[in-house]
Order: structure tokens, then C-alpha cells, then sequence
């Protein structure tokens, strides 16, 4: 009777595990494992370190990405990712599979980080290891934001076209160990939508564009003579009347303060901090427009959509202009978790030199009250302030050598190399050539770290390529500027020095291509890339 008993007992087990293996099969790939090399991965920015192992991972549908609660965000923007790529969506599963993804937050390896010798934490918190065998993908990193770049590299892997084996459509990856940290504390691009308006949708598409190839910043000029683009509760004429313009006599437009937390929000998801500027004493117009009393001249102008600068300026010597700006500084400080303020300072042309130098040390003054810190343009190294406040280089290097004494670090932007509303050339359909004619070779041929060449590079707090936007209007003219030359740039502040290739880059952004002309991004076909 115990002997029946048990035999019952092993069949009963038996059935439970083949219902188990039914349930949960191991998934077979449709194809053998192929050979790959070093020349079959083309992330950009360049990683810091890949090591290929010569095999593949074979991507098709029963692809999955093992659970993990901590990392809901993540997982969302990988399997969103994979499913825009693909054109299916990998499944969620709590059980360990073959031809799965998986994410873990772990301190990162004494031998993973050799290769760069730092103590940034902030470099650190972005470092991730990529790891890819023939059978699953581990994706780690210290932090959450190290594991989103990392999966912005797993993305690029994969393929933009399937190949066809038989009856099978197949992703083939190469099998690696990917490990990667920035160079560059700040990986910024600018937005000018003041001059023109971009909505909250067309702001986002470039965000995410930006996202893919790694910056951590996006710094919005949100005000200039032309427009005022952010509500201010208890000035609502900044709206009514100075969002209501901009360049060409357009129709204007602003963000809520709702809309504009919704941009911060859905730039923070993607690991990007967004910088605020209110753009004074000069480039004020739109706001001295609506406020004429703030005007420096005593003056009420009128409201201006043509491009010239350096006409408009605060009142330095009114303490209603510092009252204003107290409660709008305020204000941004209330809705804005980024640790900066830019405060603008550049083409102050009509202001006195004493009551510039006043004006900025008083609103720096007013942005540390709110619990920021100042960036402004190179001119506001004229003033006495020191750091933390930060100086950003766009045309007087003196000025930032000046801030740099004063203790400042340099965000750089030299027009002649990163202004991203240079054309590329005389043919351009888009932009201005007033610093220069940028094509891509020269947006990726030059050092940012050595761009002073007696300077030490710890004083570069980091790379931003800023749009400005008199001559474009919608996403489309936006991107023919930006791309691929936000890519360029990406790579001088991500990658090491020492993996800067143009030759490689052009072979890797001819790839990038495909996958712009897939995105709709209308980016510019230059003639120097075999597209």
C-alpha cells in the first residue's frame, strides 16, 4: 500500500513538472549563432571600452526582459525602445529564460572602472557595463541613470533592418562586454523658443532625440525681446502681451506652468535636467513690453519681431526690477529641480557698463537667495561674483579665463564651433554663418578638454551645443540644424579624448542615418558621410 501510495505521489510530481515545462518553455533560437566583429557595433558616442567576443545573440520574438520592480521606468523605456525597433513587444517575466534581458543595480567592479581614474561621483552615477553572450543580455550599473545610458547603447545594437533565415526573421547583435562612463559632467543642447515658439509636443521629440545619444541637459531660453514663453503668476502681461509675437510676427505662444513641470517631468524620465534661462538685462524686450516701467530708457516700447540685438535693457537703477525678478526667480526656483539658473548677461549693448556690472551682481545675488546657482554668458565675468556661479563661453575667451580666476568653471559654447544654427555651408537651407560655417567635420574636429590649451581640463564643466532659432520655425527645420551634428557633439563630451575617430564616426553615422530616416528626422545629408 506505501508503495502505491509513493508511486502516486512521483507521478503527481512529474505532472506538475511537465505542466511547469509547458507553461514555461526555454525558448530555442530559429537560427545557429553568426560570427561578428568590432565593425558590426556602431554606438555613438563612442563607449569607452568594447571588447567583442566574436559570436552573436540572436534576437527574435520569444526575446524577454527579466523583472524588476525597482526598475519599472527603465524597463519601460526598454521594452518602448525594443518594440520601436522591432515591431514587437518583448515580454515582462519574473522566471530566469534564455534570450533575456536583464537590468541590476550593483556597485560596479574596482576592475570595471579602471579605465578612468575619477572620483565625480556625478561620472560615476552615469557609468554602466553592457554584457552579451549567445544566450542573454545583463545590463548593470551603479544607479538608475547609469542603466538608462546603457540602454540607450543596447538600443543602438539593434539592427535596422531583420535578416531572413528560412522561414525566421532575426535581430542579430554581436556578443560583447560594453564598459562606458562620460567624460564630461555636462552634455547640453540649448532650445532657443523665444525668438520662435515650440510647442510642448515639438519639445519632446527633441528632448528624446537628445536622450538617445546621451545628454544629460537641455537649457531652454525661454525669453528674449521677440517673446516671454512661461506663465508668471501675478504678471500675467508677460503672457497676454509678450508671448504673443515672435520672429517673422507669428502668432507666439507659451507654457502653463503645468506644461512646463510637464516638460521638467518627461525630461527627468529620461535622465535630462532642464535648465531655465530668463535672458537680462538685455534681450528684455517682450518683458519690458508688457512691464514698461522695468524699461532702462523710461520709455514704453512696442513689441519687436525682427532679429536684431542689444537694443532692450532693464532698469538697473529701479528697485522694481528687483522686485519683479525676485518673484520671478522665485517662481522657477519653486517649479524647477535643476541646481542652475541662467540668467543670460550676453549683448547688453545699450546698458552702462557700472549699471551692468550692478544688474548681474544683484540678480546672481537674487538666484542664490532661491537656492540656485547662476550660469550666465561670458560677459558676466565682468561683474563681482565668483563661483559656484558658472560662466558659459560663446565668443569673448578672455571673459571665461576672467571667470575661471573668479573661481568659476566653463561650460563651453564657442559659436564657431558648437552654435548649431551655423549653417554648414553657403548652401544651407537653414540658419546664419555670422561665427562661422559649421559642416560636420568641423563640429567633431576640435577638443573641447584642450580648448584652452594652458587651462586644466577640470575647469570645463562641460560641452552645450545651443540652437538658436531666428531662422527656424517647426521640427522639421529644427533638425535639419541639429543633426547629425548634436551627434558630433555628443560624442566630444561623452567619449574619452583618446576615442575620438573621425574616420570611425563617419563610418558609424552612416548607420545612424538609417535610423534617422526611420525616426522622420530630417536631418542634413551631408556630402562628407557615404549615407
Amino acid at each position: 500500500m506505501k508503495i502505491l501510495k509513493l508511486s502516486i505521489w512521483m507521478i503527481g510530481i512529474a505532472l506538475i513538472s511537465s505542466s511547469c515545462e509547458l507553461l514555461n518553455p526555454q525558448p530555442k533560437s530559429p537560427v545557429e549563432a553568426k560570427a561578428t566583429t568590432l565593425d558590426q557595433i556602431s554606438i555613438l558616442p563612442e563607449p569607452l571600452n568594447t571588447e567583442a567576443s566574436g559570436s552573436s545573440f540572436i534576437l527574435f520574438d520569444a526575446l524577454s526582459v527579466l523583472s524588476n520592480p525597482s526598475q519599472e521606468k527603465n524597463q519601460t523605456a526598454l521594452i518602448s525602445g525594443l518594440e520601436e525597433r522591432l515591431g514587437f513587444t518583448p515580454e515582462l517575466i519574473e522566471n530566469n529564460l534564455d534570450y533575456q534581458i536583464a537590468l541590476s543595480i550593483e556597485p560596479l567592479r574596482k576592475e570595471e572602472k579602471w579605465i578612468v581614474d575619477t572620483t565625480n561621483e556625478a561620472l560615476l552615477n552615469e557609468a554602466y557595463v553592457l554584457e552579451i553572450s549567445e544566450k542573454n543580455i545583463l545590463l548593470k550599473a551603479a544607479t538608475d541613470e547609469g542603466l538608462f545610458r546603457g540602454i540607450q547603447s543596447l538600443l543602438q545594437l539593434v539592427p535596422n533592418q531583420s535578416m531572413t533565415e528560412g522561414e525566421h526573421e532575426v535581430y542579430v547583435l554581436p556578443t560583447l562586454k560594453i564598459v562606458d562612463i562620460p567624460q564630461m559632467e555636462i552634455r547640453s543642447a540649448m532650445l532657443d523658443v523665444a525668438r520662435h515658439f515650440f510647442s510642448v509636443h515639438e519639445v519632446k521629440r527633441y528632448i528624446n532625440q537628445l536622450a538617445l545619444y546621451k545628454y544629460n541637459t537641455f537649457h531652454m531660453h525661454l525669453t528674449d525681446d521677440q517673446g516671454w514663453r512661461v506663465e508668471m503668476k501675478n504678471w500675467p502681461a508677460l503672457t497676454e502681451i509678450g508671448a504673443a509675437t515672435e520672429v517673422g510676427e507669428g502668432v507666439g505662444g507659451f507654457y502653463t506652468q503645468e506644461e512646463f513641470t510637464e516638460l521638467i517631468n518627461y525630461a527627468a524620465d529620461r535622465h535630462i535636467e532642464i535648465i531655465p534661462e530668463i535672458d537680462m538685462p538685455g534681450h528684455t524686450n517682450a518683458a519690458i513690453v508688457s512691464y514698461p516701467q522695468l524699461n532702462g530708457n523710461g520709455k514704453t516700447p512696442e513689441v519687436y519681431t525682427g532679429t536684431n540685438v542689444g537694443f532692450s535693457t532693464f532698469d538697473a537703477n529701479n528697485e522694481e526690477v528687483y522686485a519683479f525678478l525676485d518673484d520671478i526667480l522665485g517662481q522657477f526656483a519653486a517649479i524647477s529641480p535643476s541646481k542652475y539658473i541662467h540668467i543670460g548677461g550676453d549683448e547688453s549693448h545699450v546698458t552702462k557698463k557700472k549699471d551692468y556690472i550692478k544688474f548681474v551682481e544683484r540678480a546672481e545675488a537674487l538666484v542664490r537667495k532661491h537656492g540656485k546657482v547662476a550660469i550666465g554668458w561670458d560677459e558676466i565675468t565682468q561683474a563681482d561674483i565668483s563661483g559656484p556661479a558658472v560662466v558659459q563661453l560663446w565668443n569673448n575667451e578672455e571673459n571665461a579665463l576672467v571667470g575661471v580666476e573668479k573661481g568659476m568653471p566653463i561650460l563651453l559654447s564657442p559659436a564657431k564651433k558648437a552654435y548649431l544654427d551655423m549653417k554648414y555651408n553657403e548652401d544651407s537651407e537653414f540658419g546664419l554663418n555670422w561665427a562661422a560655417y559649421i559642416e560636420l567635420e568641423d563640429a567633431y574636429n576640435w577638443n573641447p578638454s584642450t580648448y584652452f590649451s594652458d587651462l586644466d581640463s577640470s575647469f570645463i564643466l562641460g560641452l552645450e551645443a545651443p540652437l538658436w532659432s531666428e531662422t527656424i520655425y517647426d521640427s522639421a527645420s529644427l533638425e535639419y540644424l541639429a543633426f547629425p551634428r548634436a551627434i558630433a557633439y555628443a560624442e566630444l563630451a561623452w567619449s574619452q579624448t583618446a576615442n575620438y575617430n573621425w574616420e570611425r564616426f563617419k563610418t558609424k553615422m552612416k548607420s545612424h542615418g538609417s535610423w534617422l530616416e526611420k525616426q522622420n528626422i530630417n536631418f542634413y545629408p551631408s556630402s562628407e558621410i557615404d549615407w
